[in-house]
């Protein structure tokens, strides 16, 4: 009785406000002002292909992602991603996948990500797709849109696109149908590219007021690379929503004892910010509790 007592004192201290953590503002020195004189391909010599993927491509900049892929790929000779997104940039989508092809209604949830992996058998290909549909928004798909999709590429029959990685073979002879072969060599998105991509999207879907499915991209490109950096103050502002929308499911899965379950949670919203102070509370009672119950 002693015990059940202690775990109903737990959970209403549990449930008391807890103050939050003063944040604090870091200045980022500033850099010397003469590098704004220096040349495009000098002055982005460290852009990663992540940047180049969220601020330029995923929002429709084609002409200056390929230029920042051409210097990248000047610094990075080989790197596979790069080459195939400068090479779906380039190519001329219709002769890529072919003209013939079908409507698509999109439907919520869609992306040209997960559309690029149910009709071309490969989501990296959705750049290419989202070009093929004249698209100046790769990262933007609302429900009710027509889209084109290519016959050639239907389900039954997927195409990957992309050409083998080490052929020799050029974009403008990649065809309409070949086949996507399991180990063949294929370049695939990287976990890096589709977590910069699933981001993007998030804060796309944000911005339409989709909050519950924004948040379930962030978690999905946070899974998917964890070591992932926000974009920009959008993306700052939707890890926050992530972070409370974790404590709170950890709170009621805390209170129904599913103690595995809301560590878990508490561990992924510390893992984004880790001085989230009612994380760090509510998970040291967890432990506690966890530990008394397995005395019993």
């Amino acid at each position: 009785m002693a015990f059940f007592a202690g775990f109903a004192l737990l959970l209403v201290a549990g449930c008391g406000p807890i103050s939050k953590l003063n944040s604090r503002v870091v200045v980022q020195p500033v850099a010397p002002s003469d590098t704004a004189s220096q040349p495009a391909d000098e002055s982005a010599s460290d852009t990663s292909l992540a940047e180049i993927i969220n601020k330029q491509i995923l929002r429709g900049h084609y002409g200056e992602g390929e230029k920042a892929l051409r210097s990248f790929l000047v610094r990075h000779p080989g790197d596979r991603q790069a080459e195939a997104l400068l090479r779906q940039l380039t190519v001329d989508p219709r002769q890529m996948l072919g003209r013939e092809g079908s409507i698509y209604v999109v439907q919520p949830g869609d992306s040209y990500s997960t559309l690029a992996a149910r009709y071309l058998g490969d989501a990296g290909l959705f750049l290419v797709l989202a070009r093929y549909n004249g698209s100046t928004n790769p990262s933007l798909l609302r429900a009710g849109e027509r889209l084109h999709m290519p016959s050639s590429a239907a389900v039954g029959g997927q195409s990957s696109g992309l050409v083998a990685a080490g052929s020799t073979t050029r974009p403008e002879q990649v065809g309409s149908a070949q086949p996507a072969v399991p180990g063949s060599g294929m370049v695939t998105e990287s976990s890096v590219v589709k977590a910069t991509r699933l981001q993007q999207e998030g804060i796309t879907l944000m911005d339409q007021g989709k909050q519950a499915e924004a948040l379930a991209r962030l978690d999905q490109a946070l899974t998917t690379y964890p070591q992932l950096r926000p974009s920009g103050p959008a993306a700052v502002s939707l890890r926050k929503q992530l972070v409370s929308s974790y404590h709170q499911r950890a709170i009621v899965l805390y209170r129904d004892q599913h103690l595995d379950q809301a560590i878990t949670l508490w561990d992924r919203a510390l893992a984004i910010d880790p001085k989230f102070e009612p994380a760090i509370i509510y998970r040291a009672r967890a432990m506690e509790l966890q530990l008394r119950l397995k005395q019993l």
